[in-house]
C-alpha cells in the first residue's frame, strides 16, 4: 500500500523526492531499486525528518511505535496519514504516540489493495477510481483534512469522511467479516480428509469467494483482532442468517428457499464498488 502511495505521488508529479523507511532493509534496497523511493532512511525519525507529507503503512498493532518513533522528526504543519482497516486504534496509537502532533494526523483507509503484499507489487494504479475514507477527530487541524482530501483526489481516489466509530462497523460487515469467513471457509475444506482435491475440481465460483483468503496474515490478524467487537457482531449476524438458510433446507421448503435467495440476489445485484458513485462528503 505504500509503495502504490509513492508510485502514484510520483506519476502525478505531487512529490519531489520521496524517502523510505522498512525495517527489512531489503525491502527499502528493493523500493529503491524499483523506483518506488529515491533513497531509504536508517531509521522511521530519520525518514520522516523534514517531510511535509508521511505516510504510515505498517500493521495496525505496529502503528503506536512507529508514530513514537517519528514524533520528534514531525515538521511544523506536516501531514502524516495511515492506510488502516482499522480506525478506533489507529486513533488511539496516534494519539499516544504523536502527543502535541496529533493533530497532524488525518487517519485514512483507501478501500484498496491486493491478496498479495510486498513491495514488487506496488501498483500505481491502486487507488483510481477507488474510495478513500477519513476520520478525522476534534483535534485534526482543518488545512490537514482539506490537504488530504485534495491529495487523495488528485491520485483519482474518491473521498467520503465519516466518525471512526461509524467506519469501524461498517467494515467489520463488508470487509472484516469477509475475510474471517474466506479464511474459515479454506480451513473447512483443507481440514477434510480429501479436502486438498476437492480444490483441483474447483471452478470461477470458488476463485472469486477465496481469493481474499490468499491475503497477508500479519495484517489480517491485527485487523481482525483490532477491531474484533465489531466483527463478532457481524459474525453473529451472518450466524443467524445461516441458520435460517439451513432450517430451510432442512425443511425442503423450496419456495422460501427461493425466496430468500432471490432477495439476496436482488441485494447483490444493485450494489456498485466503492468509488464508482460521486462523492458522499457532502461537498
Amino acid at each position: 500500500m505504500g509503495g502504490s502511495f509513492a508510485l502514484a505521488l510520483k506519476r502525478a508529479k505531487l512529490v519531489k523526492r520521496v524517502i523510505g523507511y522498512s525495517k527489512s532493509p531489503t525491502t527499502t534496497e528493493r523500493a529503491r531499486q524499483l523506483g518506488v523511493i529515491d533513497a531509504a532512511a536508517p531509521s522511521a525519525l530519520n525518514a520522516v525528518s523534514g517531510a511535509d507529507l508521511i505516510l504510515v503503512a505498517v500493521p495496525v498493532s505496529a502503528s503506536e511505535p512507529i508514530f513514537k518513533a517519528i514524533r520528534h522528526g514531525i515538521a511544523p504543519g506536516a501531514l502524516i496519514m495511515d492506510v488502516g482497516s482499522t480506525k478506533g486504534d489507529v486513533i488511539a496509537a496516534a494519539r499516544a504516540g504523536l502527543q502535541t502532533k496529533f493533530g497532524y494526523f488525518v487517519p485514512a483507509h483507501p478501500i484498496a489493495g491486493k491478496e498479495v503484499a510486498g513491495i514488487g507489487h506496488a501498483d500505481a494504479d491502486l487507488f483510481r477510481n477507488r474510495a478513500v475514507v477519513l476520520t478525522p477527530t476534534q483535534d485534526t487541524r482543518l488545512p490537514n483534512i482539506q490537504r488530504a482530501k485534495d491529495l487523495w483526489r488528485a491520485l483519482g481516489s474518491h473521498v467520503t469522511t465519516m466518525t471512526h466509530e461509524v467506519h469501524d462497523e461498517a467494515f467489520a460487515a463488508v470487509s472484516h467479516l469477509p475475510h474471517l469467513l474466506a479464511f474459515a471457509f479454506i480451513q473447512g475444506i483443507v481440514s477434510q480428509a480429501h479436502g486438498m482435491d476437492y480444490f483441483n475440481l474447483a471452478g470461477p465460483g470458488f476463485r472469486d469467494f477465496s481469493r481474499i483468503a490468499a491475503s497477508d496474515s500479519t495484517i489480517w490478524r491485527d485487523v481482525l483482532l483490532a477491531n474484533r467487537a465489531q466483527v463478532l457482531a457481524q459474525s453473529e449476524a451472518f450466524r443467524r442468517a445461516l441458520d435460517d438458510f439451513e432450517a430451510l433446507m432442512r425443511a425442503g421448503d423450496a419456495q422460501a428457499l427461493e425466496r430468500a435467495i432471490a432477495a439476496a440476489s436482488r441485494a447483490r445485484a444493485g450494489w456498485q464498488p466503492a468509488g464508482t458513485a460521486p462523492d458522499e462528503s457532502g461537498e
